[in-house]
């Protein structure tokens, strides 16, 4: 652990990387790209990291009395939709729904990991909780999601790749890609 970086500071440092990741596949694509449905019940690039941000409104601020200052109208009342944190309505951009996480750091950055709050949703015997446990919670809601995103995003434009488009992937351009899936869909149809 670096000398200047507090214990503290080590999960949201963890957790920052993780939690970028999603919103990241977002950059360099429209919001009309972003938001396409692009599976049977709706899942979109954009809606994801609007769900996310909705996630971490809520256990980084209502669970430890911090609230967030302007909630927006759609997470005060979900009314007749109970998906709306999973798709972008006409009224919200790009910028809105990335800009809605910057709240949870605040809360990570004045709590210590033991930090106690209350998950209001939760069943009541397992409410009571510590910081920690809701950054691991929270790790985990993103992680599941960002392999959705990265999935999400190559099926949009074909960009992949863990930071920028293709730095963890072996070299090959657009002719191995198509290649390499013509492989494995040929090797895919043995076991038909």
């Amino acid at each position: 652990m670096p000398e200047s970086e507090p214990c503290h500071r080590i999960p949201r440092t963890c957790c920052n990387g993780t939690c970028e990741r999603p919103a990241s596949r977002c950059c360099g694509s429209s919001t009309a790209r972003a938001s396409r449905p692009l599976t049977p019940t709706g899942t979109n690039l954009l809606g994801m990291v609007k769900h996310l941000a909705a996630c971490e409104i809520g256990y980084f601020g209502a669970t430890f009395d911090r609230p967030f200052p302007d909630t927006p109208e759609w997470l005060r009342d979900l009314g007749d939709d109970p998906h709306v944190d999973m798709w972008v309505t006409a009224d919200e951009s790009h910028e809105d729904v990335v800009g809605l996480a910057a709240h949870a750091d605040a809360t990570i950055g004045g709590l210590p990991l033991e930090g106690r709050g209350v998950v209001p949703w939760w069943p009541e015997e397992k409410r009571e909780v510590a910081l920690h446990q809701i950054l691991v919670h929270m790790i985990a809601e993103t992680n599941r999601h960002a392999g959705h995103a990265d999935i999400l995003r190559e099926s949009l434009d074909g960009a992949v790749g863990l930071n920028e488009p293709g730095d963890n992937l072996p070299e090959g351009g657009a002719d191995f890609w198509a290649e390499h899936r013509e492989r494995v869909e040929r090797t895919a149809q043995l076991f038909r």
